[in-house]
């Protein structure tokens, strides 16, 4: 019987033991899903290329595929509408053409010979996403479709979107000698930023897309059309400020969008992002990206105001006897503290290059190296390192001054 107790104390012993091990793995387990639980995955997005953009900077928080070349469908009218604002006046009267007339759903239902105002036809592309108010646009604007395709990519090669190509304005599937009529989430993006943050028009651009009914009629006054905004993003979350769906066989369901919240501003862009019937997919990856954006990055100030080291200045006269030997010289920088929107686990990397030697004479703010800001490999800023002050050369004459006054100098003895 004592030998039973002993082993059943024992089985007790082990068991315990086993219990509390498994709980503390648990515990483990647990402590660094919740420590991860705000980080995301390409595998939780149903976009084929997905990215968010902080578009203060342009620099890109997060990518899936964000390179791959993909069909972008009616995306496209946001570099249309952007060029037409540019490049025309909102009371410009468009003649339609019989092209324009010709397009295919989903469009306004203009004839051939009507005339609209440039302004009303800019709503009706961006908040209905009308095929035939495009091609009526660009022809206006370019002179012909091939003509505004080519502004188009001009703009495209001017805002280092290489892997960019129009056709058309209204972003339908097409292909010629060059290529498809393609994009990259990530060029989509930049696209958009260029749209909001750069452009001389983005106020206007910003009036338009946030519009949410639009009514208006032809030149003669004649007709009555309607226009409703179908970008569902901007009643969905708190700061959305701008946005472009498209669909097309090819391209599926594609959209991009900016949020501004905090003085963050963010951008999504999503390309085969699902086709019929998951119309509703990229409002759900769009959330998704969006919070992860406003869960995980906040500005922060990196001071660069830190020792900036110094030089050797060769010939340099310092202190008061200008000896033989190379003099030392401060340097620094002058700026304010860096911004940066940073995830909490990401830092700054900060790098200062500077000459061994220099030669004199220096003068003070002379610019003599520089100072780098990086991130992950990418360069955020850099500024000058200047001379802390001002060093003369030491010469033969320079020496005999010092001589002069170290020796020969009354009140001194006195």
């Amino acid at each position: 019987m004592k030998g039973k107790r002993v082993i059943r104390r024992r089985m007790k012993a082990f068991v315990l033991t086993v219990f509390f091990f498994l709980l503390s793995v648990c515990n483990v387990i647990m402590a660094e899903a919740e420590e991860n639980s705000d980080e995301i995955t390409a595998s939780e997005l149903y976009a084929r290329s997905a990215v968010l953009m902080d578009a203060d900077s342009g620099r890109i928080l997060f990518a899936k595929n964000g390179e791959e070349k993909l069909a972008m469908a009616s995306t496209t009218k946001i570099m249309t509408c952007i060029l037409a604002l540019e490049n025309g006046s909102m009371s410009d009267q468009v003649s339609v053409s019989s092209n324009a007339a010709s397009q295919p759903a989903v469009r306004l239902g203009m004839r051939e010979g009507q005339k609209f105002f440039l302004e009303d036809l800019l709503y009706s592309l961006m908040l209905e996403s009308h095929n035939d108010s495009a091609v009526a646009v660009a022809e206006h604007i370019g002179g012909s479709v091939e003509g505004f395709a080519s502004m188009m990519n001009q703009k495209a090669m001017e805002l280092e979107c290489t892997d960019t190509y129009f056709i058309t304005p209204n972003g339908l599937d097409a292909e010629d000698e060059t290529g498809f009529h393609h994009t990259t989430a990530e060029n989509l993006a930049r696209i958009m930023r260029y749209c909001i943050m750069e452009s001389g028009k983005r106020e206007d651009f910003l009036k338009i897309t946030q519009t949410q009914e639009h009514d208006f009629s032809d030149c003669e006054g004649n007709g009555s059309y309607q226009c409703r905004n179908h970008n569902l993003f901007l009643q969905m979350m708190e700061g959305a400020l701008s946005g472009k769906t498209g669909f097309t066989a090819d391209a599926g369901y594609c959209y991009v969008g900016a949020l501004q919240r905090d003085e963050r501003t963010f951008i999504v862009a999503l390309l085969a992002c699902g086709w019929p019937n998951n119309k509703g997919y990229k409002w759900s990856d769009t959330r998704k990206l969006m919070e992860y954006g406003l869960d995980n990055y906040e500005y922060r100030q990196i001071d660069i105001s830190m020792d900036t080291g110094s030089v050797l200045v060769e010939n340099g006269a310092a202190g008061r006897f200008p000896g033989t030997e190379a003099a030392e010289l401060k340097v620094e920088v002058n700026a304010e503290p860096l911004r940066v929107l940073l995830r909490r686990d990401e830092d700054v990397n900060v790098f200062c290059d500077l000459p061994e030697k220099i030669q004199a004479p220096v003068e003070r703010g002379q610019k003599i190296g520089t100072m780098t800001c990086s991130l992950d490999g990418i360069e955020l800023k850099t500024y000058p390192l200047t001379a802390a002050k001002s060093m003369e050369e030491r010469t033969f004459q320079l020496c005999l001054c010092y001589i002069r006054d170290t020796f020969f100098n009354v009140s001194d003895i006195i």
